[in-house]
């Protein structure tokens, strides 16, 4: 069995063993679990280990005939931009099972379909990362819903049925577009090259205009709710205070990520007239994503509110970065989604264990945490800096990456985008102040502090977000040849400099 298959089959095969454990034996279940992502884990370490940097084609390579009447194949292949993005599922699995030890103990199914779930959406993570047939790809990217959608209705709090409902039918939406397009490309290639849905081939075809702008609008609608981005983002706050913590990680720190990945690699791959075409107006579309954000961020009285509202304006970052059509902002909004992973699962998880331990989700409740638990609001002090992009912390490379190469083509946009950074100060800061310093608000006088099992989770997400930030050359080593090679492929180039202030 090839590698990418045998990363993707793992946690199937865990989640049947799961199956199988009396359900009665909660810890041996967890157990379970957690073995079976760290054993994918390793695999992917192995991948990343095995990946030659200098090559831009696709590696691990796996074809096999799946529908041949339809020229359809079960086709696997990572360049480094997919190979990022896998890596960054196979970490966070682990550290959400392990963070999330006690998670599905109130959910209305049991501990052991719990796990089942996060196995068999760790395996759709990976395919949908992995695809390079584009109705595979789309057979990952609709399964991934199922495993989410129990995971936020059975396990979540509040208006958790309507959350998961409202992701569901968002996505589902986007979806059909998707499929309507898929269908076009289906249609297209029979009558010029034969049936085939391999995404190489696809990027051949010759397209007319008006064809290529509506297959584009149908897989861009899809990547950006999925992403999501303002004006399709309203999903988003809903799911993420209903989910638990560790859902919410892998919602918004994986499974959105599949939304920019989609607009690099299908769209402007397959579409790079149709993409020139609605670049101005996607600019937009990501700075009203940035500043709305932002906004609403600030005015946030509950904590995971916070967070979900401060991803969309991250989102609005990275899909900058992607249309501004330049090499520096693809290898940063590539970074960006590997750096707002890894931001968001610290601010989750600890923002997870202070609603847990103080019963209440509203920020204010959290007065005087410095003092009472050092160890939890350092840990959410480090994951806020990062998130506001503090130099030294990981986000701040990714985020400079996009402005300078967004700067290069759009300077009006990217100056007003910078705006968002001073807005990332306000709605971080503000309850940072609020929740870790000040008196002690009554009732966290004896607030337990993290104990090891959640050290042992939160600690490499934190060394992650400080390894990064001062040395970020081995993630981007992978990123650049391909981040260039998706510009060049799609007919683009980075602007000529400016010599001698002559234009």
């Amino acid at each position: 069995m090839n590698l990418l298959t045998s990363m993707g089959a793992l946690p199937l095969l865990g989640a049947l063993l799961i199956a199988l454990l009396p359900a009665a034996n909660s810890k041996l279940i967890k157990q379970a679990a957690f073995a079976v992502s760290l054993l994918v884990a390793g695999v992917g370490f192995a991948a990343a280990f095995g990946f030659d940097k200098s090559v831009t084609e696709f590696q691990y390579v796996e074809r096999f005939a799946w529908i041949p009447a339809l020229g359809i194949n079960y086709q696997l292949g990572v360049d480094g931009i997919s190979l990022i993005l896998i890596l960054l599922s196979v970490i966070l699995v682990p550290i959400v099972i392990l963070a999330g030890w006690n998670e599905s103990e109130n959910g209305r199914f049991s501990v052991k379909t719990f796990y089942v779930l996060i196995l068999i959406l760790e395996t759709m993570m990976i395919g949908v990362f992995a695809a390079t047939d584009v109705f595979l790809f789309y057979v990952f990217f609709e399964a991934m819903l199922i495993p989410v959608y129990f995971l936020i209705g059975g396990y979540g709090s509040g208006e958790r049925q309507a959350a998961a409902v409202k992701f569901l039918l968002y996505s589902l939406f986007g979806g059909l577009l998707m499929l309507a397009s898929i269908i076009g490309l289906f249609v297209i290639s029979g009558n010029q090259i034969g049936r085939t849905m391999d995404i190489e081939a696809l990027s051949t075809l010759q397209i007319d205009a008006t064809t290529q702008n509506f297959l584009f609008l149908g897989f861009f609608i899809a990547f950006a709710i999925k992403a999501p981005l303002w004006p399709m983002h309203t999903w988003l706050p809903d799911a993420a205070k209903s989910a638990t913590p560790g859902t919410s990680v892998l919602l918004l720190g994986v499974l959105d990520k599949v939304g920019t990945f989609g607009m690099i690699r299908y769209c402007i791959e397959l579409f790079p007239d149709a993409s020139r075409t609605f670049t101005p107006l996607i600019i937009v579309l990501s700075v009203i994503s940035i500043l709305y954000g932002a906004f609403l961020a600030i005015g946030q009285k509950d904590i995971k509110g916070l967070i979900a509202f401060t991803s969309i304006s991250h989102f609005g970052f990275i899909t900058l970065g992607i249309f501004a059509m330049t090499s520096q902002g693809h290898s940063g909004a590539t970074l960006y989604m590997l750096n707002h992973g890894f931001s968001t699962a610290a601010l989750f998880l600890v923002a997870g264990w202070m609603i847990s331990r103080r019963g209440s989700s509203t920020i204010a409740e959290f007065g005087g945490l410095q003092r009472v638990t050092p160890i939890m609001a350092w840990s959410f002090f480090i994951a806020g800096m990062s998130s506001l992009a503090l130099p030294g912390l990981s986000s701040f490379v990714s985020e400079f990456l996009v402005l300078v190469g967004t700067y290069t083509r759009y300077p009006v946009a990217a100056v007003i985008a910078t705006f968002g950074i001073i807005l990332a100060a306000l709605y971080i800061l503000i309850p940072v102040q609020k929740a870790l310093h000040g008196p002690t608000t009554p009732g966290n006088e004896n607030l337990p502090d993290l104990n090891k099992r959640e050290i042992a989770a939160i600690a490499p997400v934190i060394a992650v977000i400080i390894f990064l930030g001062f040395y970020p050359k081995p993630a981007l080593d992978i990123i650049n040849p391909a981040a260039i090679d998706t510009i060049s492929r799609a007919g683009f180039s980075d602007p000529a400099p400016v010599v001698g202030g002559n234009k």
